[in-house]
């Protein structure tokens, strides 16, 4: 990742910290993953040379930054979901300034719907917007994901009641490694694999 990269991504994390503090509205806070969590995605999509990533929840494009960047060196693409129209515009302009956009594919509106169209295989996926929804679109991913998968989700340590139905439905994934990292908010990590 080069230093231009790097600057914007620590503005970024400065403005999501000052916007989600002076700001009620929930839904209109970014949300941001916090830096070592997202430094560990990022590693993880590296590490394993991932190509076909989906992110579920692409707010202003930060985590979508880091992921591209990620998998961008081995020729990799990431398909990024958002319901709202504003935070994607807002993506759209962040990623614009990477030099990533060419990576990206970037989708707005129902994220079940959406992955439901969806054609495979993906290689990486990271649910980090509705945790409610997750089991659901866990289900419609997983005959789509390739033979080895890293499947994340965030807030597994901060939600711990929302995010139960997911936790219980990724252990139960045939072949399935999965460890819970207490970093950030929590991030549950898995890894299938039919072999």
């Amino acid at each position: 990742m080069n230093a231009e990269i790097r600057k914007l991504l620590a503005e970024l994390e400065e403005q999501g910290r000052a916007h989600d503090a002076g700001e009620t509205d929930r839904s209109r806070k970014f949300l941001n993953l916090e830096s070592e969590t997202a430094r560990i995605v990022s590693m993880l999509a590296r590490g394993f040379r991932a190509t076909r990533a989906l992110e579920i929840g692409t707010s202003n494009g930060y985590s979508t930054i880091w992921l591209a960047a990620s998998v961008a060196p081995a020729g990799g693409r990431v398909i990024t979901i958002d319901r709202s129209a504003e935070k994607q515009k807002m993506a759209r302009e962040n990623l614009a300034k990477t030099g990533l956009l060419e990576s990206i594919e970037l989708r707005c509106g129902d994220a079940t719907e959406i992955i439901a169209a969806l054609p495979g295989p993906f290689d990486f996926v990271f649910f980090d917007a509705d945790r409610i929804s997750a089991p659901k679109q866990l289900a419609l991913l997983l005959p789509k994901l390739s033979p080895q998968a890293f499947l994340l989700a965030d807030n597994a340590l901060s939600h711990p009641a929302e995010i139960a139905d997911y936790l219980a439905a990724i252990q139960n994934v045939n072949g399935v490694q999965h460890a819970l990292i207490p970093v950030g908010k929590g991030l549950s990590v898995a890894l299938t694999d039919a072999g």
